[in-house]
């Protein structure tokens, strides 16, 4: 049976208004000043707990003092520009008052957690950041970090999120129930394995949960 629910966070139940992408910036600026750019510079960031200044030398690289303080600008305005999807409010209201654990599982540089968190009308149960994993989505460390956070089994947790690997075949695969999010249309997953909003959830939780009572019964019909 359910009993926990694990939402992605950037395109599920937030959208930023005002992108700036300042780590993006910062590769860029450190490519510039002869870092060779390597292909798991983003999952490195995102699966240490750093900031802009402890990012650069993570990778490092060199920037200038003018450099960090325009990249801390652009980072603070994009925290600002943070909002919750108009459907998270009230779905996650009523999953907590319908008795499940709730827990967000997002790839993201760790500047970012709080704000997030500041937003939702509770404090989650578990936060299973990539930062705080030390791994990112799919990897199955975060999957795991999830469950023992949740002190659940991967089979009584379902993810939902808009990333098909991260959040929907990467779950299944360590054995969580990923749903993915196609807010924008057609999923190219099974149909029972999407969800086109969030409100779409409490529908589907309620016929698990209905399968799940009478499934005991099922051998005598």
């Amino acid at each position: 049976m359910i009993k926990a629910i694990a939402f992605d966070v950037f395109g599920t139940l937030v959208e930023i208004g005002a992108p700036r992408r300042p780590f993006r910036e910062l590769v860029r600026l450190l490519a510039a000043a002869g870092r060779v750019p390597q292909r798991g510079d983003g999952a490195l960031i995102m699966s240490r707990d750093v900031d802009l200044a402890q990012a650069a030398r993570l990778l490092g690289g060199i920037i200038s003092d003018q450099d960090l303080a325009r990249l801390e600008s652009a980072l603070q305005e994009e925290l600002a520009s943070i909002r919750l999807f108009p459907d998270a409010v009230d779905t996650l209201n009523a999953l907590r008052e319908s008795g499940y654990r709730i827990a967000l599982c997002s790839n993201l540089a760790a500047p970012y957690g709080p704000p997030v968190s500041a937003l939702l009308p509770f404090a989650p149960d578990f936060c299973a950041w990539s930062y705080t994993a030390g791994a990112v989505k799919p990897a199955p460390e975060i999957y795991q970090h999830l469950c023992t956070g949740l002190d659940c089994q991967p089979g009584e947790v379902l993810m939902v999120g808009d990333t098909v690997d991260a959040d929907h075949s990467g779950p299944r695969c360590f054995g969580i129930a990923g749903f993915h999010l196609a807010r924008k249309g057609r999923s190219p997953v099974p149909q029972a394995e999407s969800v086109a909003s969030l409100a779409d959830l409490i529908p589907l939780l309620a016929r698990h949960r209905m399968d799940a009572a009478v499934r005991p019964d099922a051998p005598g019909r």
